[in-house]
């Protein structure tokens, strides 16, 4: 879960590696480190805490050199010391390493190679790879035959980069982690993800598990491990640069929860057409041979596919959302040819959702992966993709793309409800496609009238918060949790609101302020249940529209505009997005960057 970059080509590289690390650094920040070829051999600089500390440290001593590897570290092994931060080198300090993901079998190879007199200074499982490499340099004919072999001994997921002293290339292999060429006019990068070196170029090539290369002042050689030559095609990100930017907001997660009327805009533009769903590579018929529906996601992705397995459910279809880490082991039940498995992932790169989606091809299920990146792992393993379309999102806790992927699921359900024999569309479906297209107007109603600011003034001092909501909104609440727990650090939980009285009523006090969610659909046993925790002392925010009986008896409002139910929790979950950020930031929390978290989860 770390970030890498790397840069070959004219000029000085260490400007563009760090900022590409700090374009990276949604992916950890523990600690970061840069190695430069200097011509006498390799500069490494490297540091516990956050790039700009790294930085700093760079600026009385800027190492020369037009080749370099960075990184920017999420920790596995060992704790955040300088000691374990990347880049790390080999016994002679004559090769260094950048590496994401987990060596399984580091314990094995650090003892083979103490036996061969190689010493360790760091608790990390990637030490052992420079040290692997420096010894297959002694036998090997060559620095790239050495590299093979190097890549082929270890076990578990990896994206390497990796210099020689003495030469400009930069050797690289990908299994299981994400890795990525970026190709501007003989500059060359790689990199974790595609922010990293935007602002350079557009132009992209996606590493497939086993791909080997080699990065030259005068091109790039891709191979697969036996050496052979392959070719992969040339992308072109339709991202602007700018959008992988603050543009002017204080933080990424609040510019990303008010730019949610453009990403909605894209998610929804062309997919609804005179009154009917049309999904690009689902034409009508798709899906009839779909018996049941399984979602598999993590975190804010598993509460999107709990938005979509209750419209599923109320079309009459089989559905279940899986917790991706659970899926292999949980034995979901039968997997058929007919069961319609949707792996639903921001990046496209989480690790636990890439092991059940592919264990769901393993049983013969059609699987289809919704993603917001073109070009990602899930994207090339799934059957087909469906783009949430909601452009780079560099904020730790998602805001925007949940938001494209309920809609994204919304619009899925329609399509799979036309198909799947037995399925009955809602009664007023019409209506819910109308008023889509109403969606990124309503939200900017949010944005601009919000009162979430004195809502978290009056309640952040708070002892623990709850959100509640029932059907569709059950996932609204549980997201609303997630939210606050994860940039407040404050305890937060989410319930489907008739549980309240099945324990959680226990834990209400007058210091536990309950945010109920209404949006038109089973308000009234919600409200029943607001009542019960507010006869317990607890105060009640309702997030509900200006005329909702509600409002009579909640102690606080955050209002949503009148919309269909469907889109209502939606409008919700704003406010309650921005809740949670005026309460971090009263707190005073770091909140593009919480502790112990990071974007995009690479390992299990």
């Amino acid at each position: 879960m770390c970030g890498i970059i790397a840069r070959i080509g004219e000029g000085d590289a260490i400007t563009k590696l760090v900022s590409g690390l700090e374009n990276l650094e949604y992916r950890g920040y523990d600690s970061a480190g840069v190695a430069v070829q200097n011509g006498s051999g390799i500069s490494v600089y490297k540091r516990s805490g956050q790039v700009s500390e790294l930085k700093d440290s760079l600026v009385s001593s800027v190492p020369k050199g037009n080749v370099g590897i960075g990184h920017t570290r999420w920790s596995t092994h060992g704790p955040p010391t300088d000691e374990n931060a990347h880049p790390h080198t080999s016994q002679t300090d004559e090769v260094a390493v950048v590496h994401n993901g987990i060596i399984e079998n580091y314990t094995e190879l650090k003892e083979m190679l103490r036996e061969k007199g190689h010493e360790f200074t760091s608790d990390t499982d990637t030490e052992v790879i420079p040290h692997l490499f420096e010894q297959y340099l002694e036998d090997a004919p060559d620095n790239v035959t050495a590299f093979r072999q190097t890549v082929r001994d270890l076990e578990g997921s990896y994206a390497v980069a990796a210099l020689v002293d003495g030469e400009d290339a930069i050797y690289a292999a990908r299994q299981g982690s994400p890795l990525i060429l970026g190709l501007d006019n003989g500059e060359y990068y790689l990199a974790s993800d595609v922010p990293a070196f935007l602002d350079h170029t557009e132009d992209v090539v996606y590493f497939e598990d086993g791909d080997m290369a080699i990065l030259e002042p005068t091109g790039v050689t891709m191979t697969d491990m036996e050496g052979n030559r392959i070719n992969r095609d040339v992308e072109h990100i339709d991202w602007d640069p700018e959008d992988a930017g603050k543009g002017g907001y204080d933080h990424y997660m609040l510019k990303e929860i008010n730019t949610q009327p453009n990403a909605l805009s894209n998610t929804i533009e062309g997919r609804v057409q005179d009154g009917e769903v049309n999904l690009e590579d689902f034409p009508p018929g798709t899906f009839d041979n779909v018996d049941d529906v399984h979602f598999v996601a993590c975190g804010t992705s598993y509460h999107a596919a709990l938005y979509g397995q209750q419209l599923l459910s109320n079309a009459g279809i089989r559905a279940q959302a899986f917790r991706a880490s659970e899926y292999v082991d949980a034995s979901p039940g039968p997997v058929s040819e007919n069961t319609l498995v949707i792996a639903v992932t921001q990046s496209g790169e989480t690790a636990d959702t890439l092991g059940a989606l592919r264990q769901a091809k393993t049983e013969g299920a059609q699987v289809i992966t919704v993603t917001n990146v073109v070009g990602s792992t899930a994207a090339r393993t799934a059957d087909e993709a469906l783009f949430i379309r909601a452009g780079p999102e560099i904020g730790v806790a998602a805001t925007k793309t949940f938001s494209s992927q309920a809609v994204t699921l919304s619009l899925l359900s329609v399509r799979l409800a036309e198909d799947i024999d037995g399925a009955s569309l809602p009664g007023d479906v019409d209506e819910m496609l109308e008023t889509v297209y109403d969606l990124p107007k309503h939200v900017d109603q949010v944005l601009e009238t919000t009162n979430a600011r004195a809502i978290a003034e009056k309640y952040t001092d708070s002892e623990s918060f709850f959100f509640i909501g029932r059907g569709l909104n059950n996932a609204v609440a549980k997201e609303g949790a997630l939210k606050f727990k994860e940039i407040t650090y404050e305890h937060a939980e989410g319930f489907a609101s008739g549980e309240l009285k099945h324990g959680p009523l226990a834990l209400v006090t007058p210091d536990t302020p309950v945010f109920a969610v209404f949006s038109g659909d089973g308000d009234g046993k919600t409200m029943k249940n607001a009542e019960e925790a507010q006869a317990r002392g607890a105060p009640i925010v309702a997030v509900a529209s200006a005329d909702h009986d509600v409002i009579d008896i909640a102690d606080s409002h955050l209002e949503i505009p009148e919309t269909h139910p469907v889109w209502a929790g939606l409008l919700a979950n704003v406010q309650l997005q921005l809740v949670s950020y005026y309460a971090a930031r009263l707190l005073d929390r770091p909140i593009d960057k919480p502790r112990n978290l990071a974007k995009s989860v690479t390992v299990e």
